[in-house]
């Protein structure tokens, strides 16, 4: 090969590595930009995960709510049947196991609302884990023993966020169908 020949080579060699460096270093750029538009992000899952506490509040307001709606129309229609057949001496009564199962019931609920508020701040713990490992290349394992998620958590992650919790309304109605069946 002539001088020439190997000179031109050289060049076109030269330009094909500035080109593939210049797309290398916009490549960098950019991620570098994603990752920081995606920190907060993540620093939020990690440091305030889980439900806000106006959240916790709005959730515990409704679920509690539709608990007590349910028993007041239950206590409303023993009202109504004490009326309509005029027999008083089963009202004490009724009323007394009404009251025990509107108090089981909302304690129900009530620790159904917590086991779903923790499962939600480990979820966005593991979602955050698994965002920092993904983005940054970060051993989630190492900071998930860190931050005190238990090692078994932080494989199945995505069971964790398939899973879905129908909350406290399916034990609601079943414990209100029960006392139903007290005035059929």
């Amino acid at each position: 090969m002539s001088r020439g020949a190997q000179h031109s080579t050289r060049q076109l060699t030269d330009q094909q590595l500035a080109q593939q460096n210049q797309l290398i270093s916009q490549s960098n750029q950019q991620g570098t930009q994603d990752r920081s538009l995606l920190l907060p992000a993540i620093q939020s899952l990690l440091t305030n995960p889980g439900y806000t506490p106006a959240e916790q509040s709005a959730i515990t307001q409704q679920s509690m709510g539709a608990a007590n709606t349910a028993f007041d129309a239950l206590r409303e229609r023993a009202a109504n049947r004490t009326a309509a057949t005029n027999d008083t001496a089963a009202a004490p009564e009724l009323t007394a196991q009404l009251g025990r199962e509107r108090a089981q019931s909302l304690a129900s609920q009530a620790q159904q609302n917590q086991i779903a508020f923790a499962n939600q701040r480990t979820k966005d713990q593991l979602a955050g884990l698994s965002a920092l490992g993904q983005t940054y290349g970060i051993d989630t394992n190492l900071l998930g023993h860190a931050m005190g998620v238990p090692s078994q958590l932080l494989g199945v992650r995505q069971r964790a966020s398939d899973g879905s919790s129908t909350g406290g309304l399916s034990s609601l109605f079943g414990v209100g169908s029960s006392i139903a069946s007290l005035f059929g």
